[in-house]
């Protein structure tokens, strides 16, 4: 193998986390409804968080009264932004009052911070989609995201501890995130790949 190739080789890990981001097929019944049950439980969470002044902030554009044509709403706010503000001002909801879902393993985590960029790039991909005259995401389309996410992230603290190593576990959600945000924006494996690699750094 000369030194270019082995330059350009990418972990197996990423390489399996890509494949499974882009191609992976979610063929559980079981798998879809649970991540029905956790999407309401999660917008529930956001919601309450709205009833407090500390929380919302630090919601909104980060200059104010900007609003972003086809832009990801923000669910119980007026709000129209970017999606990586939408994302922000999602994930910092449904954090907020800690009272979303948890997941044990040999790391713990919370599997529906990864909502926060999906519901966000969903939102922002189908209005775009609309501006264009082609058909929306469904939401079918956002539970394999929600279900692809959480195997990312439930999988990868399976076997693995970062608090252990002085880590912080939101890392496995900053992974999840952005492998299946990528995927959902038309990246492919090796994009998904290049993204992983920078949210491990």
């Amino acid at each position: 193998m000369n030194k270019t190739a082995v330059a350009n080789q990418t972990d197996q890990l990423l390489e399996d986390i890509a494949a499974y981001a882009v191609d992976g097929e979610i063929t559980s019944k079981e798998a879809i409804e649970t991540a029905r049950y956790v999407l309401m439980d999660t917008l529930g969470c956001g919601m309450l968080a709205l009833n407090f002044p500390e929380c919302t902030k630090h919601l909104g554009p980060i200059v104010p009264g900007t609003v972003v044509p086809n832009g990801a709403r923000v669910p119980g706010t007026s709000f129209v932004l970017d999606p990586v503000q939408a994302a922000f001002n999602i994930g910092c909801m449904i954090r907020w009052l800690d009272y979303n879902d948890t997941w044990l393993a040999q790391e713990w985590g919370h599997p529906s911070d990864n909502l926060g960029g999906i519901l966000a790039v969903s939102d922002y991909i189908s209005r775009t989609r609309l501006a264009n005259g082609e058909e929306p995401l469904t939401m079918n389309d956002v539970l394999h995201a929600i279900v692809k996410a959480h195997e990312i992230q439930g999988v990868l603290a399976l076997e693995n501890c970062l608090n252990r190593n002085g880590l912080d576990h939101v890392l496995f959600v900053k992974v999840a995130s952005s492998a299946v945000v990528c995927a959902m924006l038309g990246g492919t494996k090796e994009d998904v790949q290049h993204v992983l690699s920078q949210a491990f750094v």
